[in-house]
């Protein structure tokens, strides 16, 4: 499936993955617009990204549609400058951009000529690597220009600068830390440094790999968790047991799919921690066997279980006369009866609820409703 057969606004960052690599496979010019500081409430936060290519065409959304217009323009300028820069938008001042907002955050989006500089964090994601990418946003020191980048790999080791000027070391190191903090939570921010010839403003952006949704099954409810998982931003396997359907044109969600015995479906497994499985095959057996196969062979963090409890139960039962012994930790991992309580039983929206609490897994939340929580929607970002 490709990116034009969805939404361009509502691209997932899977799908803006796959189109930048492609415009840059293809010598396209494109400009990456990118939050990189939000003072107040804003419909994104730090680091969500939006590609812009020549004339009016764009992928993503860092806002709820109101700046997108006013980005583009801004972009098409960029293209034509050839060089990054900084926007500020004051969404608190409704008058400002002519759109009557009233919203109540100032956002900074930087606005940059995509290059191979990207390309190298692109590569290090495909092959489920994370990477930090170190931008200047702001600078009062002559050596600094804005654009200028170090992308680091998990070592904190530099993956190349090429099409871009490396920001100085004595930069690099003095963000070791905050480097390190971000990575923890995830997270992105702008930082402001101090060097020898004045303040440098950093944008440390920190980018994980697109999550996998592992399927195991091949009947038609396969489908519908799939087109969600896919449309919710998982790169969606769909592992179907061997002698069965494990054609690519079967499965046209998918990204893979492969044949496979249940006692193998480890080997489907690329990413361990960034795996999230669902075991649907409604075949009792191979169910129980690729369970405990994900369980004791693989570190992945979900397993939900189709069925309801007494199916589970009747695993462990059999698991037990076998002398196999779920620790509490693998117990944790284990969900089931599958997703979340939305009270319905239609093929879609049940692929609704197990999709959501994928997602909700991935994100570490609970899943509940907005209006329970306490506190901002978005966690604030804190840096050492």
């Amino acid at each position: 499936m490709d990116t034009d057969e969805l939404d361009p606004w509502s691209a997932t960052t899977a799908e803006l993955y796959r189109t930048l690599r492609a415009r840059l496979d293809g010598d396209d010019p494109a400009v990456l617009a990118t939050i990189v500081d939000v003072d107040g409430s804003a419909y994104r936060r730090q680091g969500a990204k939006m590609i812009v290519v020549p004339g009016d065409d764009s992928y993503g959304s860092i806002t709820a549609g109101c700046l997108e217009g006013p980005v583009v323009d801004l972009a098409n300028a960029v293209l034509d400058e050839g060089r990054a820069r900084v926007e500020t938008f004051d969404l608190m001042n409704g008058d400002e951009w002519g759109l009557g907002l009233g919203c109540n955050g100032v956002i900074d989006i930087l606005l940059e000529p995509l290059d191979n500089n990207f390309g190298v964090a692109l590569d290090a994601l495909a092959n489920d690597q994370p990477v930090t990418v170190l931008t200047a946003v702001e600078s009062s020191d002559g050596n600094v220009t804005v654009g200028d980048r170090t992308v680091l790999d998990s070592d904190l080791s530099s993956l190349g600068d090429a099409d871009r000027n490396r920001l100085p070391s004595e930069l690099v190191s003095n963000e070791s830390d905050v480097v390190e903090s971000l990575r923890e939570s995830a997270s992105s921010k702008a930082v402001q440094l101090e060097t020898s010839a004045g303040t440098v403003s950093v944008f440390v952006d920190h980018l994980e790999p697109v999550p996998e949704l592992l399927l195991f099954g091949n009947q038609n409810d396969v489908h519908p968790v799939a087109r969600i998982g896919r449309e919710a931003g998982f790169r969606v396997v769909v592992a179907s047991s061997r002698g069965s359907r494990s054609d690519g044109s079967d499965f046209p969600y998918a990204t893979r799919v492969v044949s496979t015995h249940p006692t193998e479906i480890d080997e489907a497994v690329r990413a361990p921690e960034n795996t999230y499985a669902v075991l649907m095959s409604h075949n009792f057996l191979d169910d129980r066997l690729a369970l405990e196969t994900l369980l004791e062979g693989t570190s992945v963090p979900y397993v939900g279980l189709m069925g309801p409890r007494k199916r589970f139960e009747e695993m462990q039962t059999e698991f037990e006369q076998e002398g196999v012994q779920l620790s509490q930790s693998q117990l944790e991992r284990v969900s089931t009866p599958v997703g979340l309580d939305l009270g319905s039983d239609e093929p879609i929206q049940i692929a609704l609820s197990i999709v959501s609490e994928t997602l909700a897994v991935h994100n570490d939340r609970n899943g509940g409703r907005l209006k329970c929580r306490e506190g901002p929607i978005h966690e604030r970002v804190t840096t050492p």
